[in-house]
């Protein structure tokens, strides 16, 4: 098992040198995508990949992708360098980088499953934000017929890259907001198991959201009533998962 880092990084330079290297205090390498940031942003990424060539390294996609499309083009690329795991994290400083350990061990105990974030929030979560979740949490049950997951929104996870990425070649999969919901409810009906970690989240060290308010939520609905579909398909299978495990 060969676990790197890929950070997706839009615009976040005042943040990402310090969550970098937090990261690599645990040891890991990282993986930056540069989402099409702006150059003063670019400039800050190259920087760190100078200071450690060794450790932490840039790719780069020549206009905005979103979220997805970042996190996508990571994968692919931590796969090409040796990786058999990549550790999602957020550039912006949200997610608790000191539970890197536990995420990385429960994903070596169990290198077929995806390791989930379930988010320990403080009070600098926006309140609209947070109750907005709870929607997007009752559908990924009723599209899953489980409450495996626990939580679909968190990007701090450890994904199996040989099966995530099988996933990515056959499907086509939202590239924005939309993708952390899509890609674990089509990683379950799969059957990949996933495993729940709690973390602690904080809303963000350098004040920016990309977070779309109007789109974002277009994508997130249209996306929820496609799985709803798909769910129907898959009925039986589930149900079956279900009586059997």
């Amino acid at each position: 098992m060969k676990v790197c880092a890929v950070i997706p990084v839009y615009n976040h330079g005042e943040a990402v040198g310090a969550v970098v290297h937090a990261v690599r205090s645990h040891g890991l390498p990282c993986l930056l995508v540069d989402d099409g940031s702006e150059p003063g942003c670019a400039r800050v990424l190259d920087s760190l990949a100078e200071g450690d060539a060794a450790g932490v390294s840039v790719v780069r996609l020549p206009r905005n992708e979103g979220k997805g499309g970042a996190m996508m083009a990571g994968f692919k690329a931590a796969q090409a360098a040796g990786y058999s795991h990549a550790l999602q994290i957020d550039a912006d400083g949200q997610h608790d980088t000191g539970d890197i350990p536990r995420f990385v061990e429960l994903a070596k105990g169990a290198p077929d499953k995806l390791v989930c974030g379930t988010p320990v929030y403080d009070e600098s979560v926006p309140k609209g934000r947070l109750y907005g979740r709870y929607a997007t949490h009752i559908w990924v049950w009723i599209n899953t017929l489980s409450l495996a997951i626990r939580d679909s929104m968190c990007g701090f996870r450890v994904y199996p890259l040989a099966p995530t990425l099988a996933l990515i070649d056959s499907v086509r999969i939202g590239k924005r907001m939309d993708f952390d919901v899509e890609v674990v409810v089509r990683l379950y009906w799969r059957g990949m198991g996933i495993l729940n970690q709690p973390t602690r989240v904080r809303y963000p060290t350098d004040g920016i959201s990309h977070f779309d308010v109007l789109w974002d939520n277009v994508r997130i609905s249209r996306m929820h009533a496609k799985l709803f579909f798909g769910m129907l398909a898959r009925l039986p299978l589930l149900l079956w998962r279900k009586v059997s495990s």
